[in-house]
């Protein structure tokens, strides 16, 4: 894309949000429930994942680290 049509883009892209907000019209004004949703349900996941794979992890992690720096 040409640096004339990007400018131009961001200029039109900048103007709508503008008059968006001026008209009272905010998108990011979302569902707080449904991000409180999805951050809840990304840590169960993270919990559930990090209980099963805690141990090959830190295992995984250790050897890694030993690798790097020489058997103690």
């Amino acid at each position: 894309m040409p640096i004339h049509l990007l400018t131009l883009s961001l200029i039109v892209s900048l103007q709508t949000r503008l008059s968006e907000r001026m008209a009272g019209h905010d998108r990011q004004r979302g569902d707080v429930p449904g991000w409180v949703l999805i951050t809840l349900m990304t840590a169960g996941i993270v919990t559930v994942l990090w209980r099963f794979a805690g141990p090959r992890l830190l295992e995984i992690l250790t050897n890694a680290i030993n690798s790097v720096s020489g058997p103690a």
